[in-house]
This record gives C-alpha cells, sequence and structure tokens, in this order.
C-alpha cells in the first residue's frame, strides 16, 4: 500500500525536475509566535507605533528567518517527508520583505543530485524560490540535503 505524502527519494530525482507547494498566508499570530520564541522582540516586529514611524516600508513585517522556516514546511511535506535525511548548507538571499497578510509558496527545482559515499543515499541541491501572491520572488535559497534512496524490492 503506497503511504500518502510520502517524500521523492534521491534517485527518483534528476536536475531540471521543477515542484510547486501549496501557498500559506502569513498571519500576525505567525509572526508574534515566532518573534516571541526566538526572542527576536526587535521594534521592527513588536512595536506597531514604530512601525507605522520608523518603518521603510509600509505593512507589518516578518522576519526572513519566519518565512524561510515556513517555507521550509511547505517544502519538506511536500518533497521530503520520510525521505530526507539531513539539511546540510545552503546559501540565502532575500529580495523584498513579506508582510502579514501576504501569501507564500516555494518553487522548487533540482539542480544536482549524486550518490552519497555510503549507504544508499544521495546528496540533493535544489534552488528554492519564495513567492508571494504577486508572483514576486522574496527569498531564494539552495539547500543541500541528504536523501534517502529507493531500495529495490
Amino acid at each position: 500500500m503506497k503511504l500518502v505524502g510520502e517524500g521523492f527519494y534521491w534517485n527518483e530525482l534528476q536536475p531540471g525536475d521543477r515542484f510547486k507547494t501549496f501557498g500559506r498566508t502569513i498571519t500576525e499570530t505567525d509572526i508574534v509566535n515566532f518573534v516571541s520564541c526566538a526572542g527576536m522582540l526587535e521594534s521592527l516586529f513588536v512595536d506597531l507605533e514604530f512601525i507605522e514611524e520608523h518603518s521603510a516600508i509600509s505593512g507589518r513585517p516578518a522576519p526572513a528567518a519566519l518565512v524561510f522556516s515556513l517555507a521550509e514546511g511547505l517544502v519538506l511535506n511536500a518533497t521530503g517527508q520520510g525521505t530526507g535525511l539531513a539539511f546540510l548548507k545552503m546559501e540565502l538571499d532575500v529580495h523584498g520583505p513579506v508582510l502579514q497578510g501576504d501569501t507564500i509558496h516555494v518553487e522548487i527545482e533540482v539542480t544536482e543530485v549524486r550518490p552519497a559515499k555510503k549507504g544508499g543515499r544521495g546528496l540533493v541541491r535544489t534552488r528554492n524560490a519564495i513567492v508571494n501572491q504577486r508572483g514576486e520572488t522574496v527569498i531564494t535559497y539552495t539547500p543541500l540535503r541528504l536523501m534517502a534512496g529507493r531500495t529495490s524490492s
């Protein structure tokens, strides 16, 4: 019986494969919970008067670390459930703000696939673009993950 929602195995992927996740709207609760939990109690995230008077952007911004974290949840639920073994490294670039009320999704392109040194595992690098509801790429990152391989049965 097929397990619903199972992620991809490294040896099922090839460079050029592309995927898109479902969307996720950033809420005030997301922002408040994240900055409180992470200790990011910066005025830009917790003081609405400060935001109105001093922010360079209009609206309540979400920390890029929150946006990345939510994006990773979308990606892992879509591609790595039960097959992802380790997040090894990445580069990340922020291109624009994400505000309360914005809806993000992640567009994933496989850029590298190769076997790991042992155990039938593989290394998969992707280029992930976090895109808002206006089609603007707000963050890009390039994770390298260790992933399980499908064994022949």
